[in-house]
């Protein structure tokens, strides 16, 4: 094994689990990925812990979970990290060049959190408004939350995530110091809304059978827990027609095709310059998206459609015993990234990072491989979740409401089980482990027998649809601080 590959890590934003590789439906083209799922590990049971971008990508760069570093919402990452202890800071030490390019939502906008160079969407925003081009991004309209779609207002060679894919390819083949190992994040910002494909790829899949939305039982009438309730509502995101979410998934799905089919260019300058064989590669998302599922858009919460998220490493060809073709059920997370980077790289993992080395697990050196992913988002929680990647509990706080799923049995979890005597044992034990978990954590929210119970806020239907409207935008580029 050569101690210092070169690393690239690619990342889309609000993709979920099943718009990629053999989960993803039959009609969908992924070339690129799928080279990777067959050359690489694919982890079927990924899992972002905090499906909301800024605190997966705190995730990614810290190597901790959202409950260590306790960022729950997107808000200044430099609240929660610096220029020292991040992963771009620990390759650097172990002499990497590292680049960021595309999104990486950090607050301020500009601040580096270790990274050599950092080239971001304002800066491709920037220069379309000073090119003089008629072509102008985000002229359509949509926000950055809304589930309508629509044609982007700018060709392919001229969107935001061909730019993205340009830069790292000027990164690989000019910009970089080929005497050192390089580290790149390639960020793309899609298939993030607004879903705003070009052709060929806005028409690509609107006449192909296109799955419809998955509505569980609990997400009917009074079954819904409250909490996410008053996100559907407040976006009302459940009053948007079945045409319209048919529509918005086939530019959702173009999207996807759009980021895999430039990804491409970026594995030919890996190839041109005979390096594609030995760069180690990790493809994953910061979340997923509802897309209907549920009757809502969005994420936040931590069901399949939201937080269940693509997974795959490709080792580097040199490598032995690299485990090419193969899938591994362990549940998985973002903080599983800078232990797996850090250690492929010769260098020691820090005792104080809680993700585990997906090398090491894939090949089965780990003997105690984790058997939970824990998840909670927003600064007053609106849950608490955990899954083994076959049983999911989550307790929503806000009047004590909880869910059981096996996803074994029902993948798109369309029966609650709490409601059922014959899975309280289930319920219990689950609920245990998460007060045990928030119990070595200090106890926030649990007293040591049982999670937090609030009182529902008492806010009605009407009250909720008149929050403010998830959509509206400036022309120029900015970044939405709430999701």
């Amino acid at each position: 094994m050569t101690t210092a590959p070169n690393i690239l890590l690619i990342t889309t934003d609000q993709q979920r689990f099943d718009a990629a590789g053999d989960a993803a439906p039959s009609f969908m083209r992924t070339p690129h990925y799928d080279v990777l799922a067959r050359e690489g590990v694919t982890f079927s049971a990924a899992y972002s812990d905090c499906p909301i971008c800024v605190p997966a990508r705190v995730g990614i760069m810290t190597g901790k979970f959202v409950g260590t570093h306790g960022m729950r919402g997107n808000g200044p990452t430099t609240n929660v990290m610096g220029r020292h202890d991040t992963l771009p800071a620990y390759l650097r030490e172990l002499g990497y060049q590292t680049a960021a390019i595309g999104k990486m939502h950090f607050g301020p906008e500009r601040v580096r959190h270790g990274f050599d160079e950092m080239i971001l969407p304002a800066d491709y925003y920037r220069e379309m408004a000073k090119s003089g081009s008629p072509y102008q991004p985000m002229r359509h309209g949509l926000g950055q939350n809304e589930l309508y779609p629509t044609m982007s207002t700018v060709p392919e060679s001229l969107t935001l995530t061909s730019w993205i894919s340009e830069q790292c390819v000027e990164y690989i083949k000019e910009r970089r110091d080929p005497s050192v190992p390089f580290f790149l994040w390639c960020s793309y910002t899609k298939p993030h809304p607004p879903f705003d494909p070009p052709e060929p790829y806005y028409s690509m899949y609107r006449n192909s059978p296109i799955p419809e939305p998955f509505v569980g039982d609990w997400a009917k009438d009074d079954a819904c827990p409250e909490a996410f309730e008053r996100l559907r509502q407040g976006w009302s995101s459940d009053q948007v027609p079945p045409e319209v979410i048919r529509e918005a998934r086939a530019a959702y799905y173009g999207l996807i095709t759009q980021i895999d089919y430039n990804m491409g260019r970026v594995f030919a300058a890996l190839q041109d310059l005979d390096l594609f064989n030995d760069t180690l590669i990790i493809y994953t998302s910061d979340h997923g998206e509802y897309l209907g599922d549920h009757n809502t858009g969005g994420k936040v919460f931590f069901h399949e459609s939201s937080s269940h998220v693509p997974y795959v490493l490709r080792m580097p060809k040199s490598w032995g015993n690299r485990m090419h073709g193969t899938k591994v059920t362990t549940p998985v997370t973002h903080a599983d990234i800078l232990p797996t980077l850090l250690a492929a790289a010769g260098g020691s993992v820090p005792e104080d990072v809680d993700g585990m080395d997906l090398i090491a697990l894939a090949r089965g050196e780990i003997s105690k491989p984790r058997r939970y992913v824990e998840s909670t988002a927003n600064d007053e929680p609106s849950y608490f979740g955990i899954t083994d990647g076959v049983w999911k509990y989550i307790w929503y706080p806000e009047g004590g409401q909880e869910q059981l799923f096996n996803l074994e049995d029902d993948p798109h979890e369309l029966t609650n089980l709490a409601v059922s005597k014959d899975y309280a044992e289930k319920c219990e034990e689950l609920h245990a482990e998460l007060v045990a978990r928030d119990q070595r954590r200090g106890g926030e929210f649990s007293d040591g027998e049982r999670l937090i119970t609030l009182p529902r806020k008492g806010d009605t239907e009407r009250d909720r649809r008149n929050q403010g409207w998830p959509g509206f935008h400036t022309e120029h580029y900015h970044i939405d601080v709430r999701h």
